[in-house]
């Protein structure tokens, strides 16, 4: 039995790796694909784009490592069912639901690694990839330019500096009013420029900055000379700032993380906290109730919310302000629960997404042994159908799980207890349906269903 688990896993390892390869490689391609616009023009350095790259693979490979390994088993059971070796198995006396077992183990072992790194190194390569994609939409000069401001402008070789001030900036025109622009490029010259108007421009590949002055003039003074003094107006005036645009200022951190950035700690303390600021909002909420019900009933309030209420002589006001608290506690406690099922639903997620290559086992097994005539057609029209169907309930739970239509376990766990279900049935008729060479194809199948019906 050892030399068969042998085999059976090494037959699995030339199909894992390369569907893990293609699915990696295709899922990466739309990823660029779709920042594509939030990339080009830019002139990004190389090893900013390997960054993105790089930060855009732990995202992929949560999804693409568990669609492997249902591809995997599903190419070597429809190849071994196929080249009719799962009947010389069977002829021989063993039970063709062990050949399951040493897959489940290591698939239990995928999951465990799976549910460290979804909950642990997915969040934080997450995390980096928005602040960089932050980072370099804020690339454009003009994105960080900012009114009655000096704005720090420098070339890319770095022989240049220049401080820019405009008392104001138009963002949807790049025009901009009272210009004064200090060039700090030189320490021994001292050059000012100030203009009443200008306008700003990049060239074609957004690299180089074009200041088009009016109405202005030029000072300039020589500290070694100060005797020189030189001052020169000017009707229009341009100014190149070369490899301005090719200056990438990546930011140290942030402190906010989107519940997909938070490791599955960071989710359980911040649920803790929600849950503890919930339990204060209702808490204040029953002790204002009791104290309005007091107020009503004409009984002492012996609570220091009566010193702030308003006078009773006025019940009109009075309804008023307990109606408006009411409609306030009611909007924030809505709001914390909402945040509370969305950090339960990313916790579940976590999980639920790794233990995918569990189920695509239980799933990808029988349904490969049973239709071997299938080939790779099959295989990728399975696969394709099984990951749709897989992976838009997720989406969908999600959602539902966020708006509190069904609980977060529920939400994140549905098609996984279903898929392992039907996976279980399969396992269980394994041993008795199994197809060959010469049989077991999905429209012989249909057939054979149909007829029985109507038989």
């Amino acid at each position: 039995m050892k030399i068969l688990t042998r085999y059976l896993l090494r037959a699995h390892l030339g199909p894992f790796l390369f569907a893990f390869c293609a699915l990696t490689g295709i899922v990466l391609i739309n990823t660029f694909a779709q920042r594509l616009a939030d990339l080009a023009g830019k002139g990004l350095p190389l090893d900013i784009v390997a960054r993105f790259f790089l930060l855009s693979l732990p995202s992929n490979i949560a999804l693409t490592f568990p669609m492997a390994v249902l591809v995997s088993v599903l190419y070597t059971f429809t190849q071994l069912a196929a080249e009719n070796e799962m009947t010389a198995l069977k002829a021989s006396g063993v039970d063709l639901k062990r050949l399951v077992l040493p897959l489940l183990v290591v698939a239990g072992g995928i999951t465990a690694g799976m549910v460290f790194f979804n909950a642990e190194v997915l969040p934080e390569s997450n995390h980096r990839w928005r602040q960089l994609m932050v980072d370099i939409g804020r690339k454009s000069p003009l994105l960080t330019l900012h009114e009655q401001t000096l704005n720090a402008l420098r070339t890319g070789d770095g022989r240049s500096r220049y401080y820019l001030q405009a008392a104001r900036i138009d963002h949807m025109t790049n025009r901009m009013r009272d210009v004064v622009i200090y060039d700090v490029s030189d320490p021994r010259i001292g050059r000012t420029i100030y203009a009443d108007s200008g306008r700003m421009a990049f060239n074609e590949d957004r690299t180089d900055l074009f200041l088009r002055l009016f109405d202005g003039h030029l000072r300039e003074i020589n500290f070694d000379e100060p005797q020189n003094f030189q001052r020169l107006a000017f009707r229009r005036q341009v100014l190149r700032m070369v490899g301005v645009g090719n200056k990438l200022e990546l930011q140290e951190g942030s402190g906010y993380r989107g519940d997909r950035e938070m490791t599955a700690a960071m989710l359980h303390g911040r649920i803790d906290t929600l849950r503890t600021e919930l339990w204060g909002v209702r808490s204040a909420v029953s002790t204002a109730a009791m104290a309005d019900l007091d107020r009503a009933l004409g009984r002492a309030v012996p609570t220091a919310a009566a010193a702030t209420a308003l006078p009773s002589s006025d019940p009109a006001a009075e309804a008023r302000r307990i109606a408006s608290d009411l409609r306030s506690s009611q909007a924030r406690t809505s709001s914390l629960e909402r945040q509370i099922r969305e950090y339960q639903v990313e916790v579940q997620k976590k999980y639920s997404i790794a233990a995918a290559a569990l189920v695509f086992v239980l799933i990808g097994a029988p349904l490969g042994v049973r239709f071997p005539r299938g080939g790779i057609g099959m295989v990728i029209a399975a696969s394709l159908t099984i990951f749709a169907l897989y992976y838009v309930s997720l989406i969908a739970g999600e959602a539902l799980g966020d708006a509190g239509h069904v609980p977060p376990v529920v939400a994140m766990w549905g098609m996984n207890a279903i898929f392992a279900a039907l996976g279980l049935w399969g396992l269980s008729r394994m041993g008795r349906e199994t197809g060959t060479a010469r049989g077991g194809g999905l429209a012989e199948w249909l057939s054979d269903r149909f007829g029985r019906k109507q038989g």
